[in-house]
């Protein structure tokens, strides 16, 4: 056993093990092992002729021990070979003893390697537990670990670039300006209150206004970060409606940039949702093209344009695509209507054919292309770009998740309070509970004083050996 300091409380926990690779097979796998038992393990999982040394890689046999065979002394029956690399705590990922033994990636040999470890005396690793133990070690911030997690799931570029940022630690270099300047503050507060008596002079009202007004700004550019950073981590949904045959499926082809959707000349041939995961200048967007919206007799495609309703409904991004050569209809008008007050792009498409929708009261952005050419499509990405991130920068340290969000939300509204109570004359003993609540606001951010149980809902929906 070992043991690890979190919030200076002293835990004593076991050795732990598991496959850190996708199952299945492959070039490479790996198994990882944490903790005060991982060098005295894998020393008997292979075959050393001297010690392993920190950060220094071996090429070692793996061998088959049995029958009371000791690997150490030379025997038993070489399996694979592998690379072994060992990180001497607190050096290491997790600060503790860490061992990687990266073999082929044979299904039976990563299996044989665990199975082993663990008669040997180690655990299986619950999901995320190297990284709970990195960050319960204090290692890394919450922000970093969760970090890793996105990095694991990020699927554009973009998403890879900010998840490497906050593993990095941007959200937490920029959020201990703040936190230094709320500590500095109640510190001249707290010295104020406690050495009254020895001709300590009391901050006055200014100076207090002026430190909080100070503070303010950086929380609220980091707030309004929110908008793009979550935008980025999950993503958003665009259905593209209209009415049939207007080039809703050709246009959804286009963006998917693959022939997704089935394109004939007769009306309705979309029946159902079909849906194509892409990505826009780095946000990833679900497309989702529908039904034709019209009068309907056939049961099967009033139940698609049904669908249509719902999907319009839930996304949050919407084209309607506008046949350039025919007339609006009553139920684009209807439709145009209804998205008004949405997130919209007005798309007239045959432009190639000649000739303008008349007729549109709209304040939506129009953009005009042709999905036959591809005239209008890279407008139409910018667009979609510029609607789906409000014209927002990306900018490191940014806000991503749920999570962050509501902390620092609470930590501009403590601050605020704070600054009302300060131009309300409040004692200053009054002052300082505001000014805690921000400071315990913000810590939460990181994970200075997080709960147990969003701890263990987060570190959960990561992979088993990360």
């Amino acid at each position: 056993m070992d043991a690890i300091a979190y919030n200076g409380c002293v835990n004593t926990i076991e050795t732990i093990a598991a496959i850190s690779t996708p199952p299945g097979r492959g070039g490479i796998g790996i198994v990882r092992l944490s903790g005060a038992l991982a060098l005295e393990i894998a020393g008997q999982l292979v075959r050393l002729a001297a010690p392993l040394e920190h950060a220094r890689a071996r090429v070692l046999w793996i061998v088959e021990v049995t029958d009371g065979a000791n690997a150490k002394g030379g025997n038993g029956e070489k399996i694979d070979e592998a690379v072994v690399t060992y990180f001497a705590g607190p050096n290491s990922y997790t600060s503790e003893d860490l061992v990687e033994i990266a073999a082929h990636g044979s299904p039976m040999v990563l299996d044989l390697l665990l199975r082993r470890a663990l008669e040997l005396g180690a655990r299986l690793a619950e999901p995320g537990e190297f990284t709970e133990r990195a960050f319960l070690s204090g290692r890394i911030d919450l922000t970093q670990a969760e970090a890793v997690r996105d990095l694991i799931e990020a699927q554009t570029v973009a998403q890879a670039r900010q998840a490497a940022s906050q593993m990095g630690g941007a959200l937490s270099l920029r959020v201990q300006p703040v936190k230094r300047g709320l500590i500095e503050l109640i510190a001249l507060l707290e010295a104020g209150i406690d050495f009254a008596e020895d001709d300590i002079d009391v901050a006055p009202q200014a100076e207090i206004a002026r430190r909080i007004e100070e503070l303010l700004p950086q929380l609220e550019s980091l707030e309004a970060s929110f908008t793009r950073g979550r935008i980025l981590h999950d993503g958003l949904t665009l259905a593209i409606v209209g009415r049939p045959n207007a080039g809703k499926s050709s246009l959804f082809n286009r963006l998917a940039e693959r022939e997704r959707a089935i394109v004939t000349a007769t009306p309705g041939t979309t029946r159902d949702l079909v849906t194509e995961r892409i990505a826009i200048n780095g946000i990833p967007i679900e497309l989702v093209d529908t039904a034709g919206v019209r009068e309907a007799l056939e049961e099967v495609e009033q139940l698609g344009i049904a669908r249509t309703h719902a999907a319009l409904a839930d996304a949050a991004l919407v084209l309607i695509v506008l046949d350039a050569t025919e007339k609006l209809t009553e139920d684009e008008r209807k439709l145009l209507a209804a998205i008004e007050e949405r997130a919209a792009i007005i798309v007239r498409n045959k432009c190639d054919l000649g000739g303008k929708v008349q007729g549109i009261d709209s304040t939506l952005k129009i953009v005009e292309t042709s999905a036959l050419t591809g005239e209008g499509l890279p407008e139409l990405r910018e667009a979609i770009h510029m609607l789906a991130t409000g014209g927002a920068a990306a900018e490191p340290g940014a806000l991503t998740t749920l999570r962050h969000h509501p902390a620092v939300e609470e930590t501009i509204a403590a601050l605020k309070k704070a600054a009302e109570s300060n131009g309300a004359r409040i004692p200053h003993e009054m002052l300082l509970l505001d000014l805690y609540a921000a400071v315990g606001a913000l810590d939460s951010l990181t994970g200075q004083t997080t709960n147990d149980d969003i701890l263990n809902q987060i570190f959960s929906s990561f992979c088993i050996g990360k």
